[in-house]
């Protein structure tokens, strides 16, 4: 397939630039907004004629990477505007992660549509938490807004973001210690609360888990620690769910139609999001609106760039045809929605990384090659998609037929004080602040280097001395008593899915609530690169018991009685080469992704105590555990996606 690349624009502009512009939001608080504008090359004056504009709003510090792209876009016709969100940085007002992000985007668009140097056009672009402003403004559908760039966000914080199938997605914790609350207002203020936040090593609040109001250092940040315990506590049925600035699936109907580009990656931790969030949106709108998945993970890996200028996923590499200049993409959908140029006419609606069509060779970096290439698509899911359900076995094997064994199972015992470790995966934000001994006079926090916790992207599913949680003798995960392994024989001819997964685990437990989890892996097999072989993992998904059928009122399970937990591992592309295997681990914990279940059926974040459960998972043609992928047609391969 075709490599979606783009020719580099040039600079046509000087930068015009005013710092700290107070915006008054409808409540009267005050955001601080720095303005780039198209400046005249010769003299630097801000050019008169009015001209489109771009909207970016962080909580990161708007004079850091955003600065760069507010004068990248000024110096080729755009107004950029580049907001610190509400309570963060040089804005006024106090900080509640999302929950204000609608009215104050919306606000912000409007004010900046009526300014004399604006066309009355705005755009909107921002990754990770700037794509959340921007959806989360469009619930509010601004008259100004019109074309959005959301790279990396989200759709429902509690389906998959905050919470997942009921479970905590722990890497919300580790923000609120470090990008969170290691620069909040109040830690900015106070450098003596910052040098607490500084010193705190994120992996041990994680050991010494669960984590209790008013006993962590986040008891400095009352605001913080209130919002980090609604996230974890909430329950489902609670209003705080269906909020505009947490759950925009909740608001589509009403949200603004407008052309919308909807940018993820396979490894990322908003993939299922990003899918999500498109799959629904083009069925309801009548505005453009396109899918872009590469194989990239979360973030900014080659910072101030997100990691589209990476080739390469954890210990897995993907050769540099996956690489896409993020400006210059952004910039030919501007140009065309907000400009009238040709410069994005010939752009599929879905174009999606196919993972898989290396041959697994060791690269120079020690990298397993994966490979893959671009395939576009008119409709996600693909068109032509076959959901084929892979069926466990009693002998471990995966496969097609259903099992003819009546009843069958398998039972582990589940101890939450020894989890199943996180290695790699859709992870993001699991990090720690690298201890210094300097002062953060000396060794500012902005400065320090950010340690990954859990890995992002592809990995060999074998703990090493640096995998969190693990201890001596490593190896596979698959030898632990807790993960019960099905696999396919090795194929004979390559299969090839890309769409969204789905697992139905049937299984019970003695306990008054347990988790089962899921894992997607690819096995390649032993060679003179790998001599053990190597299983890379594509996706998982979590289901705490009491939250089973995606229900979001609890209901308890009752002890010893078959349930099924369905679960959605985030979607992929992938071709599972000849030769090599699918493979499916189940099990009760994938820590610290996700929070670990104490198995007492209280509250996780009530108390300490735990009871090791006994967990059983079923395989037989009564309670058919199984994944269901959606394999594409053999005959044409990861080309039946063109048609």
């Amino acid at each position: 397939m075709d490599s979606p690349s783009t020719s580099p624009s040039e600079p046509k502009y000087d930068v015009h630039a005013a710092f700290d512009v107070m915006v008054e939001i409808r409540d009267g608080t005050r955001l601080a907004t720095d303005v780039y504008r198209p400046g005249d090359p010769e003299t630097g004056d801000p050019i008169d004629e009015p001209r489109p504009a771009l909207l970016d709003r962080t909580p990161y510090d708007k004079r850091g990477a955003q600065e760069r792209h507010g004068e990248w876009f000024a110096e080729r016709g755009y107004v950029v505007a580049v907001q610190d969100v509400r309570g963060r940085f040089e804005s006024e007002g106090d900080f509640s992660i999302f929950v204000d992000e609608p009215e104050d985007g919306y606000d912000t668009v409007e004010w900046l549509a009526t300014r004399d140097y604006c066309d009355g056009q705005v755009g909107t672009i921002g990754t990770s938490y700037g794509a959340w402003t921007q959806s989360a403004l469009a619930t509010q559908d601004p008259p100004h807004l019109e074309a959005m760039f959301v790279n990396q966000g989200a759709s429902n914080a509690w389906e998959a973001t905050f919470r997942h199938n009921g479970a905590f997605e722990l890497r919300w914790l580790c923000w609120a210690f470090t990008l969170g609350g290691g620069f909040a207002k109040r830690a900015l203020e106070h450098p003596e609360i910052q040098a607490c936040l500084a010193n705190v090593d994120t992996r041990d609040v994680l050991s010494n888990g669960p984590i209790q109001r008013g006993q962590s250092p986040l008891r400095h940040l009352p605001r913080y620690e209130a919002w980090l315990f609604d996230a974890m506590t909430t329950e489902g049925p609670d209003d705080l769910w269906d909020t505009p600035g947490l759950n925009f699936a909740a608001h589509y109907d009403e949200s603004a139609d407008v052309p919308t580009v909807y940018a993820g990656g396979w490894y990322d931790s908003y993939a299922k999001a990003t899918c999500d969030a498109f799959e629904e949106l083009v069925a309801r709108k009548e505005s453009d609106h396109y899918l872009l998945m590469g194989p990239w993970t979360h973030g900014w890996e080659s910072y101030p760039l997100p990691s589209w200028r990476t080739p390469y996923a954890g210990e897995v590499a993907f050769g540099d045809d996956c690489l896409l200049d993020y400006h210059e993409l952004r910039l030919r959908f501007f140009d065309h929605y907000l400009k009238g140029k040709e410069t994005w006419s010939d752009w599929p609606t879905v174009r999606y990384w196919q993972m898989g069509t290396g041959d697994g060779h060791r690269t120079g970096a020690g990298r397993l090659f994966h490979g893959g290439e671009w395939c576009s698509a008119r409709r996600w899911p693909l068109p032509d998609t076959e959901f084929t359900k892979f069926y466990a076995h009693p002998d471990g094997r995966l496969a097609p037929e259903k099992p003819t064994v009546e009843e069958a199972s398998t039972t582990y015992r589940f101890d939450p004080t020894d989890p199943v470790p996180t290695i790699g995966g859709n992870c993001s934000s699991y990090a720690a602040f690298e201890p210094r001994e300097e002062t953060l006079i000396e060794y500012p926090l902005a400065e320090r280097k950010a340690v990954n916790i859990t890995g992002s992207g592809g990995y060999d599913q074998r703990t090493r001395p640096d995998t969190f949680g693990a201890e001596p003798p490593y190896g596979p995960l698959e030898g632990r008593d807790d993960v019960v392994v099905f696999r396919t024989p090795p194929f004979d001819e390559a299969v090839t899915i890309a769409g969204p997964i789905r697992v139905r685990v049937y299984g019970a437990t003695d306990a008054a609530d347990t988790d089962f989890t899921a894992k997607l892996i690819e096995e390649y097999p032993p060679s003179d690169d790998f001599p053990s072989g190597f299983a890379v993992n594509l996706s998982d998904s979590i289901c705490r018991a009491r939250y089973r059928g995606y229900r979001r009122e609890p209901d308890p399970v009752t002890p010893g009685e078959v349930y099924e937990f369905e679960m959605e591992p985030y979607p992929t592309a992938n071709v599972f080469d000849r030769g090599n295997s699918i493979r499916l681990d189940v099990s009760s914990s994938n820590f610290p992704r996700y929070d670990v279940n104490r198995n007492t059926g209280e509250s996780l974040y009530g108390g300490r105590e735990y009871a090791v459960a006994r967990n059983t998972v079923y395989a037989c043609s009564k309670y058919p555990t199984h994944v269901e992928l959606p394999v594409q047609p053999t005959e044409a391969g990861v080309e039946s996606a063109d048609r």
